[in-house]
């Protein structure tokens, strides 16, 4: 167990994530401070359920991860422009004194052991389908990862890439960075995106002009003709 000062956040940071930060509440600048005097250059995120990222009093959930600063950049009036990456899950113990800033007793989360024998057939599976996802979801106009972007052979580290590349909201991803191991994560999200397909095919019916035309039927005063964008 160690103490972490900790940065709860309304959004989701799964390890190998990304996070880019602008710092400007006094007890988050004062963090920014302790992290750069440290060896380590890290924090905790986690998600707030209830509240705000401003102003203290928020609520916050129990599992969270490790973010290391990659980059700081100090602004005008004591402001810090931060880039930190998701390294390893956490799992909170017990919360500390938010003084100067939230702290908190941590333990790592290592994910279980898995079967061996079924997960490189279900990663490879799953990491096609969330490609597949992710480009249409892109074509859509919704928010998602580079559906080219590298992914790691290691089921454990590429389970979490997944779940960063996937088009899915804050709730999902939580589940996903709870899940027990990587085959549980992959299954889990795997169930995930077939709510976010089913979504797609309704919109891009929807944008066609309906089943019926999809099917060629144009229906009364209908020249039968349907639009052809599969996007």
């Amino acid at each position: 167990m160690t103490v972490l000062p900790m940065f709860p956040l309304g959004s989701v940071l799964l390890p190998g994530a990304v996070l880019p930060l602008h710092v400007f509440e006094p007890r988050y600048r004062a963090l920014v401070q302790h992290c750069l005097e440290s060896d380590d250059h890290e924090f905790g995120v986690v998600l707030i359920d209830r509240g705000h990222e401003v102003g203290g009093g928020d609520v916050r959930r129990p599992v969270g991860t490790v973010a290391r600063m990659l980059q700081v950049a100090e602004l005008e009036g004591g402001r810090y422009a931060v880039v930190a990456v998701g390294t390893r899950r956490i799992r909170v113990i017990e919360w500390l004194p938010d003084d100067p800033f939230p702290r908190a007793e941590v333990d790592d989360w290592r994910d279980d052991e898995d079967d061996a024998d079924l997960l490189p057939d279900v990663y490879r599976r799953v990491t096609a389908r969330v490609r597949r996802t992710a480009a249409l979801a892109i074509e859509l106009g919704d928010p998602a990862g580079d559906p080219s972007g590298e992914v790691s052979p290691d089921p454990l580290v590429g389970s979490y890439q997944l779940a960063v590349l996937a088009p899915l909201g804050g709730a999902d991803e939580y589940d996903l960075l709870c899940a027990a191991w990587p085959l549980h994560r992959l299954e889990m999200l795997e169930r995930r995106l077939d709510d976010v397909d089913a979504a797609q095919r309704f919109r891009l019916t929807s944008s066609a002009g309906g089943p019926d035309e999809l099917n060629g039927d144009g229906g009364d005063g209908g020249d039968g003709g349907a639009d052809d964008r599969q996007d």
